[in-house]
């Protein structure tokens, strides 16, 4: 398993955002050399975890439970076969792309080291938005990412440090529940009836999951 790239956005005016001055910093390119990689603070005011990466609408992106974006390079290539068109690194917004590694396949909690200082900890999977489609050029694209599950995995940093292109990426830790990225995905959008396991998570669950799904239970054990 290893890091194929490391993937930096830098701000571009588009008109199919809803940030405020127009601005997004989804198209990432890779880049060469280290990069360092540390927790940018909560949501809102914390932006990206990756340095020179650019967050801009801070209300949906950025903070220590979205720090790092990944997504597998095997999930890319499929696309490539369904699209019908090349899709490089970098191209649905993501930080890192691994390879060998079954990123919407890890489990909430688990724990990579990238090169010999970088740990990063899995939150959740990634919601597909207006501006994700946009980029991506698709007709009716957010319910097509929505329907293959494989959203690619948001991680907060648990030990900073550099990382580059070419990195191994060992999991140093797998917690022993069985909710993934792709379980929590479905959860949060098409299965919601399922919110209630994502709480076996615990404490490594994104923020903001772990209070939907809190809610839900609650309203849910209300009616019975």
């Amino acid at each position: 398993m290893k890091l194929l790239s490391v993937n930096l956005g830098r701000p571009k005016a588009v008109d199919y955002t809803d940030q405020p001055e127009g601005l997004t910093g989804i198209d990432k390119q890779p880049v060469d050399g280290p990069v360092r990689v540390a927790a940018p603070g909560p949501k809102g005011t914390g932006a990206s975890g990756v340095a020179g990466d650019t967050v801009c609408d801070l209300r949906h992106h950025g903070g220590d439970d979205q720090a790092v974006y990944a997504v597998a390079r095997e999930d890319l290539d499929d696309w490539e076969r369904e699209l019908g068109r090349p899709l490089p690194s970098g191209s649905f917004g993501e930080n890192l792309t691994t390879q060998g590694l079954d990123v919407s396949g890890a489990r909430i909690g688990e724990r990579w080291r990238i090169g010999s200082e970088v740990v990063l900890e899995v939150t959740s999977g990634r919601i597909p938005c207006r501006t994700f489609q946009e980029h991506v050029g698709e007709r009716g694209w957010v319910r097509r990412f929505t329907q293959k599950g494989a959203p690619g995995a948001y991680l907060r940093v648990v030990e900073p440090g550099e990382i580059r292109a070419g990195d191994a990426i060992e999991v140093v830790h797998r917690p022993d529940h069985d909710i993934t990225v792709a379980l929590q995905f479905r959860a949060s959008t098409t299965e919601r009836h399922l919110l209630p396991s994502l709480l076996a998570a615990g404490d490594a669950l994104h923020s903001e999951i772990s209070t939907a799904a809190r809610e839900y239970t609650r309203k849910h054990a209300a009616k019975n």
